[in-house]
């Protein structure tokens, strides 16, 4: 009797409500344990504690809500509760209300709650700034069956502006923020980045990845040392940032996902891995900060450096100090900005630093860190490319179980699809109905679809079936 009484109003009407997804990406690291997420707007009557109205913890450090409003303009906000436990902006202080134009359909709009007004900063004290959270404390990194903790700095304008930024993976995740996680000083990553924002700069994304204590060797060696036996698991790692943690950012985060905008960054072994990490991903990976890199615990680095083609345009930034190792480390920078000329390199594709105050200190990587970023990223027009990402076709979610959905599909001539294997084997060919592909039958792996208008290819992702 429901369902054809909602058939009815439907018939009536003339109106259809589907669904729009608000999913929150990340929360404040100060939320309290256990404490329900409500939305509440112009769809519900603006009740701030609507037991209806509370998010889903999807248990991946994101919530999400299906609602169906209308079609026009909704407003919102996010409480725990109560208009006394509202959202606010970076600063901790009032955040106006958030605005989404609906124009039907099943659509995600994707979100971060960056503080609460009665907790103030989202950083949970320490030293971290307002702006920079805890994505998560248990990511999965299947390539090694283990888990991190994973923080990220948003630049202070993300939340009320509709751009798209690169992004920074850096190493050493628990030293870039704050004092209190590190074990040796901390970079000062986000109190540089929001000073350069302030003075103009577009602003980045930053990914830490909390380093596996007892592991870190390992996972920051490609090839295992047999004086110190340790090492060896430096490729599964970058393959986890690669294949896991890159796609999670870019499918979550308003990222510029393109090689270009895509940075790894390190000191030490982090730097050891990044100049691995870039020359073994070209196609993904574009610039890289190497400051006082270990290459000594893995001297197979110069010949991967030398028998890897480069084949991209790639941007490196290597940094050593006169006092780290009597000389040996400037040395080793030397030895690679040799071997990477030799290698197609052009001069002004590597920036080479030394100091004669350097030390194997995080004060000094914290001093040289803003000068790095900004020759790395030097010249590009982020305004602009920000822009054209807005209107590119996007696909979600990746990995996936059961839907690909595509966002931003323009109209197409006898719209198609074809899903290959990597190998290029053909799982399925098909019209394409709507913007959303069931993929429940296809066995877990990796796969290439290929958007079609008439007979001409218009959109080509990887995605993962879970």
């Amino acid at each position: 009797m429901k369902a054809k009484l909602s058939l009815l109003l439907i018939f009536l009407t003339g109106q259809v409500f589907a669904q729009l997804t608000i999913k929150v990406n990340s929360i404040p690291a100060n939320t309290p344990a256990n404490a329900d997420i409500h939305i509440a707007g112009s769809f519900q009557g603006w009740d701030p504690g609507d037991p209806n109205y509370i998010l889903t913890n999807n248990g991946d450090g994101t919530y999400q809500i299906i609602i169906t409003p209308p079609n026009g303009l909704i407003k919102y906000k996010f409480t725990r509760g109560s208009w006394a436990t509202v959202e606010g902006n970076a600063s901790g202080t009032f955040l106006p209300d958030r605005e989404f134009n609906y124009t039907g359909g099943a659509v995600t709009e994707q979100v971060t709650i960056l503080t609460w007004e009665d907790l103030g900063g989202g950083s949970g004290g320490g030293t971290a700034a307002d702006n920079v959270f805890l994505l998560s404390d248990n990511f999965y990194m299947p390539q090694l069956d283990r888990y991190r903790k994973i923080w990220i700095y948003l630049p202070p304008d993300y939340d009320s502006s509709s751009k798209y930024y690169p992004v920074l993976y850096m190493h050493d995740g628990q030293n870039l923020f704050d004092k209190n996680t590190s074990f040796a000083g901390e970079w000062e990553v986000d109190e540089s980045l929001n000073e350069l924002f302030n003075q103009g700069n577009h602003g980045a994304i930053v990914v830490g990845i909390e380093n596996g204590g007892a592991k870190r060797i390992d996972e920051y060696s490609p090839w295992y040392n047999q004086n110190y036996q340790a090492g060896g698991e430096g490729a599964q790692y970058v393959d986890f940032i690669v294949e896991t943690l890159k796609p999670y950012i870019d499918q979550n985060y308003r990222t510029l996902p393109g090689p270009e905008f895509t940075c790894l960054f390190g000191s030490s072994l982090g730097g050891l891995i990044s100049q691995y990490a870039i020359m073994k991903h070209q196609d993904v990976i574009g610039k890289a900060g190497v400051f006082s890199p270990a290459f000594w615990f893995n001297p197979e680095i110069f010949q991967h450096s030398v028998d890897i083609p480069k084949t991209e345009d790639l941007k490196i930034y290597l940094l050593a100090g006169m006092q780290e190792g009597n000389g040996s480390v400037v040395a080793d920078v030397n030895q690679m900005e040799s071997a990477l000329l030799n290698n197609g390199f052009e001069s002004e594709e590597l920036n080479k630093a030394f100091h004669n105050d350097g030390q194997h200190s995080e004060w000094y990587w914290a001093r040289e860190f803003p000068w790095a970023y900004l020759w790395l990223f030097d010249g590009m027009d982020f305004t602009s490319a920000s822009e054209a990402e807005a209107g590119k076709i996007k696909l979600y979610p990746n990995p996936a179980d059961t839907l690909l959905n595509l966002e931003n599909l323009p109209e197409l001539r006898k719209p198609s699809y074809r899903i290959s294997g990597l190998n290029g084997q053909v799982y399925e060919k098909n019209r394409l109905n709507g913007n959303a592909i069931n993929v429940s039958q296809l066995p877990s792996g990796t796969y290439v679809l290929n958007v079609f208008s008439k007979k001409e290819i218009v959109f080509t992702e990887k995605f993962v079936v879970k």
